[in-house]
């Protein structure tokens, strides 16, 4: 679940225009580590401060979607006709309980290294994020997450203004781009992505590669054995940027599905 979970949250990352517009966002992710393993494709479609990741995994499709204006969150998979849905402003205050941000490091540097990445020349920077989180909102299990590695960044790309806009906007609600159930046992890991994404929205460009490592330490038997199995390595390149218009429906659970409230 949690490794399954950072390759969603990965494939909705990868998402100048002198004017807003829709943009979608083609994707491959190849990870290793806690029981991921192989490539897995993923599309990403902002529109305005909406934003919808497909994930394709094995037979299965997964699908999130961000309504920020809204506070709430979709999830649900092409195999059930249903949807979880979360609010997301009750649950920012939960998870807030459990990451202690006084102790938050975070740093996102331009390298001076430069990559040509499908025919676009991109900047590199190196990110390095680390946090500190009650391991299932117990205080006696702290788990600590460092996420870091190169992200290599394509300035004023088309699309980039509508990128920068919606997760600067996230940022300010304080949102998380994770399936909330496992953030709730992994806060840590979903606060140190949500920064990444902050980061990444303030060089107003679209990422075209990035390569990070997640590791995890910490105290109590969980936290241990979650550090003994060992690093989750994640490289996502950006395949294709489109911008388009995008249907609105695209953005909502299908009609005639179940709609499950969760907190």
């Amino acid at each position: 679940m949690i490794a399954r979970t950072i390759t969603t949250t990965i494939l909705t990352i990868g998402l100048a225009a002198p004017a807003f517009a829709d943009v979608t966002l083609k994707q491959t992710t190849d990870g290793k580590g806690m029981g991921l393993s192989g490539k897995m494709s993923g599309v990403a479609y902002i529109k305005g401060s909406k934003m919808r990741s497909d994930a394709v995994m094995g037979d299965k499709t997964q699908t999130m979607i961000f309504d920020l204006d809204a506070q709430k969150m979709y999830l649900f998979d092409s195999k059930k006709k249903e949807a979880d849905v979360w609010d997301m402003a009750a649950f920012g205050a939960d998870i807030a309980k459990s990451v202690d941000t006084s102790d938050a490091k975070a740093s996102f540097k331009p390298n001076g290294q430069k990559k040509d990445i499908g025919g676009k020349s991109a900047n590199g920077y190196d990110v390095e994020i680390s946090t500190n989180a009650a391991l299932g909102g117990s205080k006696d299990m702290t788990m600590t997450v460092t996420l870091a590695g190169p992200v290599w960044i394509v300035p004023g790309a088309p699309g980039s203004a509508d990128y920068a806009r919606f997760y600067k906007t996230a940022a300010e609600k304080g949102w998380i781009f994770s399936d909330p159930r496992v953030a709730k046992a992994q806060p840590g890991q979903a606060r140190a992505m949500a920064e990444m994404y902050r980061q990444i929205a303030s060089t107003n460009g679209i990422p075209y590669l990035i390569d990070i490592q997640i590791k995890l330490g910490g105290s109590g038997p969980m936290a241990g054995l979650m550090a003994r199995m060992g690093n989750v390595s994640m490289t996502t390149t950006t395949d294709a940027v489109e911008v388009g218009p995008l249907a609105e429906d695209l953005f909502a659970p299908p009609a005639g599905y179940k709609l499950n409230p969760k907190k």
